[in-house]
């Protein structure tokens, strides 16, 4: 008997355009929907904004009268550019001393209007807790026992009970609130967890966003942190 290894099969011509079919799909599948989410996400900027700017300087009343009436209007994006820009002069004029005292005065009279006050308030402790760098933001995730004992969920620590959540709360030791989102990140759910009970991750918390929200299918590099973490519990 010869000792030569047996040949290598030869793929068809089907299994072959199959792969090359699969390896494009991985390569533009993404690139084309990040294009049709930044894409959308201009228009409706565009379309939230551009009626708020005067018909003179609107992009088409303007490109009518340098190319004449014929000419189309292909430009997108000038309402993200104004709102942009816009907002670049809000926040350096809010930054000031005549800036705060305006809104001050502002806040005090939204503050007059039960409903608007209640809707005000809780938008600016929203856009606080995302944008602002403070103590409010998600800076750390961790594992936690849900919904029971023995099965481990991904979590972001938001911050230590205050008030008289801090008073009520059963027993001596820390508490901890964790935020735990739920895939495909559109809900979550908040606990306040011992915390002894609380494993930190070295997870940032846009690669534990990717981990839910891909429902456990995208891990962050390297994979060894969550399997480290878990081993704890061994």
């Amino acid at each position: 008997m010869s000792d030569l290894p047996p040949p290598t099969p030869r793929r068809s011509l089907f299994g072959a355009l199959r792969s090359s079919f699969l390896t494009g799909l991985v390569v533009v599948l993404p690139v084309g929907l990040t294009i049709y989410v930044v894409w959308g996400v201009i228009g409706w900027i565009d379309g939230w904004i551009l009626p708020l700017i005067p018909e003179r300087f609107q992009p088409e009343f303007l490109i009518h009268q340098w190319f004449g009436p014929e000419a189309r209007y292909p430009v997108r994006g000038v309402g993200v550019l104004v709102f942009l820009v816009f907002t670049a002069i809000v926040g350096a004029l809010a930054r000031g001393l005549i800036g705060r005292s305006v809104m001050r005065r502002a806040e005090s009279l939204v503050d007059r209007v039960p409903l608007v006050r209640s809707v005000y308030s809780g938008l600016k402790q929203i856009t606080e807790t995302f944008f602002a760098k403070s103590e409010k933001s998600f800076e750390h995730t961790c594992l936690v026992e849900f919904p029971r004992a023995g099965y481990w969920a991904v979590g972001m620590v938001a911050t230590t009970p205050k008030g008289e959540i801090a008073d009520k709360l059963p027993g001596d030791e820390p508490k901890v609130a964790v935020f735990l989102g739920l895939t495909p990140m559109t809900s979550g759910i908040l606990l306040f967890v011992p915390q002894s009970e609380v494993i930190q991750l070295d997870m940032k918390t846009d690669e534990a966003v990717k981990l839910i929200v891909s429902a456990g299918l995208v891990y962050p590099q390297p994979k060894e942190v969550l399997e480290a973490a878990l081993a704890q519990l061994s």
